[in-house]
């Protein structure tokens, strides 16, 4: 059954408990680098304030380990959502006990308070009940719009929900939810997976969930080299993962089971060394030489990578196809990218690498949905049940 929204909800008068993802990068001068987690928010809080509620925002930032680090505040954090909300946002030095209760209460409909770092206490992590209680005492309602941290069950994405009902998903949740949910409940075909990144085993369980869904997966980056050496193609000195070539024979046997056409690199990008003014050298069917390692995916393969993206109505795309930091090793994430935002189905994309190989492209505003969540995103694909979206109050009929 789907999970209850704040669309659902009167929320006139009430005190909102919205948890965000506000962990976002800050420079040495202690401003934000990046505010893209802050802008995603913004729909969720600007409607809150629209409808008379007033909002108690919620984030970790970094790892504190339960301890108070002063460069891991909330607080320049908070100064940059004032900037772009364009309305004060009160700060307030902790996020539980009876002071910051007092301020919560005295919010003014439409006003915005930001608590510090839940990390800074360690019960945060450890979903502790008492800690979980004591934030629902801010709040009437439970907001989660942090869908980057759904796969955690912590306090406040999973145990206060015990305390403060209803608990229902902001307007980025409802977009996570609904754009993922497509891709792996019901997604238009014919559906095509590109997967790349570093290790095979990590993407293991997703490639299992997705071989009864897709008629197509594309495998490129550093992990394609172990499913061809799994083949007899020889690799060179390519990242290869030596526990996991049974692993890949398992996962090829059963793409041609499905009869699920499954695309794996056919010329490559080599050098030496991994570096921005190496050498590089194409090869294809003679194997990748010793001393040398596949670095990205050839123009070959570019082309039939493309190829094989343009006719499906859903595309989903997790993973760089090379190392794109490196301008030698760029192009072939940047053709599929291209390729991805020329599909005229859905397109669903995520992954940290893969949002910032695409920001190096003009082409964000042509995918249907960037997701935010990195490991919540692999986890929903994987079919896995995540805490902070499960605890979430049913929809009622």
């Amino acid at each position: 059954m789907p999970k209850a929204m704040l669309r659902d909800l009167a929320i006139q008068g009430k005190r909102l408990f919205i948890r965000v993802d506000f962990n976002v990068p800050l420079t040495d001068e202690r401003k934000v680098a990046n505010d893209t987690r802050i802008q995603a928010a913004l729909p969720t809080i600007q409607y809150a304030q629209a409808q008379g509620a007033s909002v108690i925002l919620a984030s970790h930032l970094g790892r504190p380990k339960g301890q108070i680090d002063p460069k891991l505040s909330l607080q320049p954090v908070a100064a940059h959502l004032e900037s772009v909300l364009g309305s004060p946002v009160q700060f307030v030095s902790d996020c539980v006990g009876s002071d910051v209760e007092a301020q919560a209460r005295a919010l003014q409909p439409g006003a915005v308070m930001m608590l510090e770092n839940l990390r800074f206490h360690p019960e945060e992590e450890q979903n502790d009940a008492a800690f979980a209680q004591a934030l629902s005492k801010l709040a009437d309602l439970y907001v989660n719009d942090a869908f980057g941290t759904a796969h955690r069950a912590h306090a406040s994405t999973a145990g206060i929900t015990q305390y403060l009902q209803p608990a229902v998903a902001g307007f980025l949740m409802d977009k996570e939810l609904t754009y993922l949910g497509q891709v792996t409940e019901a997604p238009h075909p014919p559906v095509v997976a590109i997967l790349g990144g570093a290790k095979v085993s990590d993407k293991m369980p997703l490639i299992e969930n997705l071989l009864d869904k897709v008629a197509t997966l594309v495998l490129g980056g550093a992990m394609a080299y172990t499913l061809l050496q799994a083949q007899g193609y020889d690799i060179g000195n390519s990242l290869v993962e030596p526990d996991s070539i049974d692993l890949a024979k398992n996962l090829l046997a059963k793409a041609a089971d499905r009869q699920v056409s499954f695309l794996l690199p056919s010329d490559h990008i080599i050098a030496q060394e991994p570096k921005a003014d190496a050498a590089t050298r194409i090869v294809a069917d003679e194997g990748i030489p010793a001393g040398y390692m596949g670095l990205d995916i050839g123009p070959q393969t570019v082309v039939r990578f493309c190829e094989a993206i343009a006719p499906a109505k859903t595309v989903v795309w997790n993973g760089p196809m090379g190392m794109f930091e490196l301008a030698p090793f760029r192009q072939g994430t940047l053709e599929v990218a291209k390729a991805v935002a020329s599909c005229e189905g859905t397109t669903v994309v995520g992954g940290g690498d893969t949002i910032a190989a695409l920001a190096m492209t003009d082409c964000q505003d042509a995918i249907d949905h960037i997701s935010t969540g990195g490991g919540a995103t692999l986890e929903f694909l994987e079919g896995k049940i995540l805490p902070g979206v499960d605890c979430l109050t049913e929809r009622s009929v």
